[in-house]
């Protein structure tokens, strides 16, 4: 692979400029007008979820050079490069190992990864069986009683991925333990949770990559110190009501952690690619061993079309350079995705993180500074809620924001006439965004010009499968606009300095850089 990459220096993002003027009076109606096959042509399904891209502002030629940017941007290579599991998170010299969690043996093995089948079965086998043990009882408290409520400890990545899952597939559905989830450090969060909870049937699951996220190690201090009072536990974290998720164990085991209650999960995962991990820990226990693995099921179905399909008929690729197209040529630094049904309703929460956290960079792959958009913010809410909220500047802002519209046809959790009025609601918007209503009979503040994209995605239901091929998709959509982009998707490194600098603060390091501000507002902390 040949480093470093401007796409904008390749012939293709020439020809997409040109598209781009080409198309600035266009309107997508007068493509459907010009194309009636449009609407097929531009649609596919895959694991359960169809695409249809049509009310796009894009035409075959558009498609044709953004696929030819991914091959100069050598996107197959990059493909491989990921599954063989070569280090192709370059800051950090680490692999990118969140696909081989979901891969069988015969996958990884074909990838030369081999070494790796055994421990991460191993890894996978020993969370799973701790967790159908929780579920079924077996692993009890002090006192001997099977535990009701799983209180899980994280943030960012260990919190936003699970909490959406739950939420899709378990809450008020489940019959195994209920789960809590608490990522906020305000000292107000985790005591709200514990009020309700009886210590002698809480589980608690501390999950951090590194070990030393002081957010979640703060909130474990105080619920041992509440499992402590409530049970007089002299090392509640050695008890049977702690539990660590880490790829430090060396970490948890120093912290009193009994190695048995330890999970780990490898360095080269993300924390926002991580629920496929020990990071499940959580929903197995409360979902179960087998609606898991049907989540990991249905995210290795997407991981195998993203591999084997064509670019003109592959899911995140086709996301992916729409989302290049809109931000790099039409000034998109805004795009929404808005599921309509309340079971989804942190998928934008989650995407969020998985996005910006990715690919919100200034450089590219060899440190220079970038002169082409990047990440783009994700604004996001439930349908139809959002439609009373920021639709109106989808609809008649200046700002011009492409948007996912994400349905689910089936639902065993309402009736028909609630399913038709969402999905009809859905659709009427995708309609609404596109044409709009310039009807000069109307005032100037009634019309809406419309030709706003949008892409609608429709689950056939909302199943572990589903659901697991969803979040995949929306994974390699993010790796795929990397490389168009010429960055590195899996490093973080702008949310270290802020937290490096409260480390400073609130240790009372004094330094002659800290601003007058700073000072000012340093001596209004309490207990100052």
């Amino acid at each position: 692979m040949e480093r470093p990459f401007d796409p904008t220096a390749t012939a293709a993002w020439q020809r997409l400029a040109g598209h781009a003027r080409a198309l600035a009076e266009r309107r997508i109606a007068d493509l459907f007008a010009a194309d009636p096959a449009r609407a097929e042509r531009y649609s596919l399904e895959v694991a359960g979820i169809f695409l249809d891209y049509s009310k796009n502002l894009v035409t075959d030629g558009v498609l044709a050079d953004l696929f030819a940017l991914a091959e100069a941007a050598q996107l197959d290579a990059w493909r491989q490069a990921l599954f063989r599991g070569e280090p192709i998170n370059e800051s950090e010299g680490r692999a990118v190992l969140h696909p081989a969690l979901r891969a069988t043996a015969a996958d990884l093995e074909a990838d030369g990864l081999a070494a790796l089948a055994g421990p991460l079965a191993a890894q996978r086998e020993a969370f799973l069986a701790a967790a159908e043990a929780v579920r079924t009882g077996t692993w009890r408290g002090v006192t001997g009683a099977p535990f009701r409520d799983l209180v899980h400890l994280g943030i960012g990545g260990s919190e936003l991925g699970p909490k959406l899952v739950w939420e899709a597939l378990g809450e008020g559905r489940a019959q195994g333990p209920r789960l809590h989830f608490v990522a906020n450090a305000d000292g107000e969060a985790l005591p709200a949770v514990l009020a309700g909870l009886d210590p002698a049937r809480t589980l608690v699951v501390v999950v951090s990559k590194s070990f030393t996220t002081p957010e979640t190690a703060l909130n474990a201090e105080l619920a041992a110190r509440w499992l402590a009072d409530g049970l007089g536990l002299r090392e509640p974290t050695a008890s049977p009501h702690f539990t660590a998720v880490t790829a430090a164990d060396e970490r948890a085991r120093a912290q009193g952690y009994a190695p048995e209650r330890i999970f780990a999960f490898p360095e080269g995962v993300g924390g926002r690619f991580s629920l496929w991990s020990a990071v499940g820990f959580s929903l197995a226990a409360a979902l179960g061993r087998a609606p898991f693995e049907a989540l990991l099921a249905g995210a290795r179905a997407m991981d195998r079309h993203f591999r084997e399909a064509p670019l003109g008929r592959n899911l995140p690729v086709l996301l992916a350079s729409l989302g290049v197209w809109y931000n790099a040529f039409f000034g998109a630094a805004v795009r929404a995705v808005v599921p309509y049904g309340e079971r989804l309703r942190r998928l934008p929460e989650h995407l969020q993180q998985l996005e910006m956290e990715s690919n919100g960079k200034g450089v590219t792959r060899d440190g220079r500074p970038v002169h082409w958009p990047t990440g783009q913010v994700v604004l996001g809410g439930v349908g139809t809620a959002a439609q009373h909220s920021f639709f109106q500047l989808l609809h008649q802002g200046t700002r011009f924001v492409p948007v996912d519209l994400i349905g689910v046809v089936e639902s065993s959790g309402a009736d028909l006439r609630q399913r038709r009025f969402l999905l009809a609601n859905l659709i009427a918007q995708a309609r609404a965004l596109m044409s709009g209503d310039s009807d000069p009979a109307l005032p100037p503040h009634r019309r809406q010009p419309g030709n706003r994209p949008s892409n609608v995605l429709l689950l056939t239901r909302l199943a572990p499968e589903t659901l697991g091929a969803l979040i995949a998709l929306y994974e390699h959509r993010v790796f795929v606009e990397g490389v168009l982009l010429g960055i590195n998707s899996f490093d973080q490194w702008g949310v270290e300095l802020g937290k490096r600098l409260a480390r400073q603060l609130l240790a009372g390091e004094e330094s002659e850089s800290w601003d007058p501000s700073t000072r000012a507002l340093l001596a209004r902390l309490p207990g100052g």
